[in-house]
């Protein structure tokens, strides 16, 4: 028990110094991005990847190497949809069900709209990644077929658990172990090991600050209001 509990702290302290260090990084490397575009300095075979490569330690950059129009456009599309997974264009919470939050980090994570507004608090501490990575799981469990499973498999991997992407997520030594030896052999439940520790690190973590946020105030307090009422008819 003493040994899981210091790896999980140490989850969290890696993912403290993420959130207070991922935004310099984002806008550092958007920076060299649209420099190197306007430079017309992007490799003519940049889309084609080197080998494929699923330790988390190697310093090949061949999972991450893509052509400069396709990093840009995968990026807006990226902007695009954490626009649109926003709180108020969610699905709407009645003041029941977002009472209900406060019970247990399980009833937010059940609800379209308590994991949207529980998303739109953690972009705002530099941690959307780990939602992203959690529902990227889900999705990845209910694929059957096996040419797309291993396709969602790598994809996840190069967004989240890769030390390339700027989405990763703070992994154990263990659980980084595990997802390896699973790379051999790709399956549905690849990332199970990283999907619940990423769940539990939320939940310790972010979980409680969210609920003692101004954001939860502040949204049970526009569902306590009536509506406003309708204008009277005309004569």
């Amino acid at each position: 028990m003493e040994a899981a509990k210091c790896l999980f702290m140490g989850s969290e302290r890696l993912e403290m110094r993420k959130r207070q260090q991922m935004q310099v990084h984002q806008e550092a490397a958007a920076s060299v991005l649209h420099a190197r575009h306007r430079m017309g300095n992007a490799p003519g075979n940049a889309s084609n990847a080197c080998c494929f490569c699923w330790c988390c330690c190697c310093s090949c950059s061949c999972l991450t190497v893509r052509g400069e129009d396709e990093t840009i456009q995968r990026s807006t599309c990226d902007r695009r949809t954490d626009g649109a997974n926003n709180c108020e264009e969610s699905p709407k919470p009645t003041l029941e069900d977002a009472r209900s939050w406060t019970t247990s980090f399980e009833k937010v994570m059940k609800s379209a709209a308590g994991r949207a507004c529980f998303r739109q608090f953690l972009r705002t501490e530099f941690s959307e990644e780990n939602m992203m990575f959690w529902l990227a799981c889900e999705e990845l469990k209910k694929e059957t077929n096996k040419t797309v499973v291993e396709d969602k498999v790598r994809q996840i991997y190069e967004d989240f658990i890769s030390i390339l992407s700027p989405k990763e997520v703070s992994l154990d030594s263990r659980v980084r172990d595990v997802i390896n030896r699973n790379m051999l052999e790709p399956t549905s439940h690849t990332f199970d090991d990283a999907q619940q520790q990423i769940y539990t690190l939320m939940q310790r973590d972010s979980y409680p600050r969210y609920i003692n946020s101004a954001a939860y105030t502040d949204l049970l307090k526009s569902l306590e209001e009536p509506p406003p009422m309708p204008p009277p008819p005309k004569p």
